[in-house]
């Protein structure tokens, strides 16, 4: 347990000083979310769950994909 304590307290001191890093871990985040949440909504939509209603179908699917050669 003090270990753990002791490198929280380490990171913690670390980030409080931080002047230009804080800058940084921010627009490291605001891009993160960018592209975890607003191009997976606009550019990645679920094909599966459109295309097909149930799960032996879409299992189906992803099993005939995986198993056969591409053209």
């Amino acid at each position: 347990m003090n270990t753990l304590k002791r490198v929280f307290r380490f990171y913690y001191d670390g980030f409080r000083s931080m002047t230009v890093g804080k800058t940084l871990w921010v627009i490291i985040l605001v891009k993160l979310f960018v592209m975890f949440a607003i191009l997976k909504v606009f550019f990645f939509p679920n094909i599966l769950k459109q295309n097909f209603r149930t799960d032996e179908e879409r299992s189906k699917y992803v099993i005939e994909q995986l198993t056969t050669k591409p053209k």
